[in-house]
């Protein structure tokens, strides 16, 4: 009895310190909703990049438990299994956001050159550690199953028995894609089996009119190292500088006259602009991240500029104002880039990443459209009868129109800028043409003599801002002009212009480390680790140096709204936007292309960037969704971060220069820099305090920097960005095949690890 007692009470015990351990894969089938309540049970607990590094001693014991591999060819809802055919090592791991566990199949796709796709055999393998067609849905913060999601295979390539090497070690370090109840679907493509493993989390019909949220994955078309062809490369190429009309051709429409420019010199301005576009594009696309990303003239580096042309010794000067300015802008960002350029070269911004996430970011960005508030409807309320309707027509483009599709392809939603403004401009003409503008005893070739007539100085500026046919580039531009460096003159270097241009460096490279972000989810990519992150931040360091010599007027940077019209046409080949780039070098070289834009009336333009500001407000706020909208905590920040952000620069602007007359009402905000409070006694130090706080973005990065970084939070809570780690390299280097430089030029710069090199 004794020894039954024993025997019975050593069970009970050996329950108890060994719990049974069900197998991952019963013989019957598998649920994949059961995979979380299997890793509750046996007390597996995955880790993330960013939080804890991975140790290969846990990936021994995940093989040990997975001692039955699970054969996937299809997976039947009804009977609740899964099928044989492939081998699979399936993995758990923790949701980078909600820091709770899921489960994440492995997709087989074939292997293409390079690893990211089929190889010359044809045999299929994993995408470099990456999933094409993973898709999440998530709302308010929380991993929705969305019934009627299915799984699409295709086969292509494949051996003779139709099967494929698996990866059976279950060492799968790519992006797997999460799977709630799904559907079978095979696709036949033109006679020939193809196998491509894609979720769709969207029930038919439901996406038809949205590109949905950043969180989401959407199944991309091309990705990065794909070449669609000649004829779809020239189209999308074309696409995607259309898409940016707004940041690349309207910016100068603006600037350039405020500093005193002539019709002339806002045509070589434009050339100018598309040509820098164009090289650094193509510099980043080769040298950067290399995510499919287009450079160009960032509203960033816009307020500050006007902050600079504005100063008080600027205001009376008349003979050469626009070479003055532009030269001593040109030193500004020349010493700006620098700093930038050492920022990221030196691997100092994969440090400085650890402070920047999306709390700081979403103010920061939203920032710098709302600092033109005073500045964009002023200008355009010179001329509503044309304003107006361009708002109006490119919202309704934008929103009411934007589900319609024409031969496949969402015309409204990727063409709404230029369309609207070609009807716009069309409209404007027959105006002019009208006599709409004719005022009795009015010139309307030179506005600047009827200041001389009392009858009609009131008129001129109407005339000069609405009509279409006062602008004189189209007869004194050149038909073949190319931009060449210092064609301007010699940059001039100040300390004030420089310390200003400094801090909007690191503001650009802040708004580009969301954009890397949101860009490598968009089209499927694991995030970049810090390295390829400090790279492309210095290589635009370069760029803008380039910017800076050529007399572009603005800094060069990573265009936010380009991940907009990635989402929509699901193009995300890096070839598409050198081909794009190459056709702006060459649009660049034709001096009458920028003629003919330099045409666009001053109303106009500015109506077209009241809606690109609107946008840059919305792109930074919705960044957000990667955090926990709901906390108390971090909406508090946006908020403070948002209203000091308006209202300190508000306090700066309100030192007016004595005689208003000398400015019009829509730049007396940006004079702060030479008639603000700051005293101290140094000259060019009291200039650029007065300039930095009276610019909205700086004060907002200033704000949300320093409580995002002090008030306590947990990292789901503030939704830090999950870059890629450096023993994820280690462990599989096809997982981050697609920042990987060219191969001569990795060899040059092996000893560059800090750059993901």
């Amino acid at each position: 009895m004794a020894n039954m007692g024993d025997r019975e009470k050593g069970q009970k015990l050996g329950s108890v310190l060994e719990p049974k351990i069900k197998p991952f894969a019963p013989r019957k089938g598998h649920d994949p909703r059961e995979l979380r309540s299997w890793a509750k049970k046996t007390g597996f607990v995955s880790t993330f990049s960013g939080e804890t590094e991975r140790s290969m001693s846990g990936r021994r014991d995940l093989n040990e438990r997975f001692n039955n591999d699970v054969f996937v060819d299809r997976v039947d809802l009804e009977k609740g299994g899964l099928e044989k055919h492939e081998s699979i090592s399936p993995k758990i791991e923790i949701d980078p956001i909600l820091g709770r566990t899921r489960d994440r199949g492995v997709e087989i796709e074939p292997v293409r050159g390079g690893g990211n796709g089929r190889d010359n055999n044809g045999v299929l393998g994993l995408r470099d550690g990456t999933v094409r067609g993973e898709n999440e849905r998530r709302k308010n913060g929380v991993m929705e199953p969305i019934s009627g999601s299915n799984i699409e295979v295709q086969r292509d390539g494949l051996n003779g028995n139709g099967n494929a090497a698996a990866n059976r070690n279950g060492n799968m370090n790519g992006r797997g894609a999460e799977v709630n109840e799904p559907v079978v679907e095979e696709k036949k493509d033109d006679g020939n089996f193809d196998r491509e493993v894609g979720i769709n989390v969207y029930p038919d019909g439901e996406n038809s009119g949205d590109g949905g949220g950043l969180n989401q994955s959407p199944k991309i078309i091309c990705g990065p190292r794909d070449n669609p062809g000649v004829v779809p490369l020239t189209l999308y190429g074309l696409q995607h500088y259309l898409s940016m009309t707004g940041s690349l051709i309207f910016i100068p429409l603006l600037f350039v006259p405020a500093m005193g420019g002539t019709d002339k010199d806002t045509a070589y301005v434009i050339s100018t602009m598309l040509l820098v576009s164009g090289v650094t594009t193509i510099l980043h696309s080769y040298f950067g991240t290399r995510l499919p990303l287009v450079q160009g003239s960032s509203f960033v580096y816009l307020a500050p500029a006007l902050a600079i042309m504005n100063s008080r010794e600027y205001r009376n000067l008349t003979e050469h104002k626009f070479r003055h300015i532009m030269r001593e802008l040109q030193g500004a960002i020349i010493i700006g880039s620098i700093f930038q350029s050492i920022l990221g070269f030196s691997g100092l911004m994969s440090i400085l990443l650890r402070f920047i996430n999306p709390v700081v970011v979403a103010p920061t960005v939203a920032a710098v459209g709302l600092a033109f508030f005073s500045y964009g409807f002023p200008q355009a309320g010179a001329c509503v009868e044309i304003s107006l309707p361009e708002i109006l027509l490119v919202l309704i483009f934008t929103l009411y129109l934007r589900g319609i599709s024409i031969f496949g392809h969402r015309v409204f939603r990727i063409y709404a800028v230029p369309l609207s403004v070609v009807i716009i401009w069309t409209y404007a003409f027959f105006l002019t043409a009208g006599g709409a503008y004719n005022y009795k005893g009015c010139s309307p070739d030179i506005p600047s003599s009827n200041i001389l007539v009392d009858v009609c100085r009131r008129h001129a500026y109407t005339m000069r801002h609405c009509r279409t046919d006062v602008s004189d580039a189209m007869r004194t531009a050149a038909w073949v002009r190319i931009p060449y460096p210092l064609q301007w003159g010699i940059p001039i270097y100040r300390l004030r212009t420089s310390i200003i241009m400094i801090i909007v460096s690191l503001v650009a490279s802040i708004d580009s480390v969301g954009t890397y972000h949101s860009a490598s989810m968009r089209i499927n990519l694991k995030a970049p680790t810090p390295g390829i992150v400090s790279r492309g931040i210095g290589l635009e360091g370069f760029c803008s140096i380039l910017a800076g010599l050529w007399g572009s007027g603005t800094g060069s940077t990573t265009l936010t709204e380009n991940i907009h019209t990635i989402d929509i046409t699901k193009m995300a080949s890096r070839r598409v936007v050198e081909v794009g780039a190459a056709l702006m070098i060459l649009f660049s070289f034709i001096g009458k292309v920028g003629a003919i834009l330099a045409t666009i009336p001053q109303a106009l333009a500015a109506a077209v960037l009241c809606f690109m500001w609107a946008l840059t407000i919305a792109l930074g706020l919705s960044t957000l969704q990667y955090t926990q909208t709901t906390s108390f905590r971090n909406i508090t920040i946006v908020g403070v971060s948002l209203f000091l952000g308006l209202s300190i620069p508000a306090y700066f602007q309100q030192y007016q220069p004595n005689s208003s007359l000398i400015l019009p009402s829509y730049l007396i905000p940006y004079s702060a820099a030479s008639d603000g409070p700051a005293r101290t006694g140094n000259k060019d130090l009291d200039f650029a305090i007065n300039a930095l706080l009276s610019l909205n973005m700086v004060v907002a990065l200033m704000i949300a920097f320093l409580l995002d970084n002090t008030v306590p939070g947990s990292r789901q809570e503030r939704g830090v960005y999950a870059w890629s780690s450096k023993d994820e390299i280690k462990t599989d280097p096809a997982s981050l095949s697609d920042y990987k430089l060219p191969n001569r030029v990795a060899r040059c710069f092996r000893w560059a690890k800090c750059l993901g090199v």
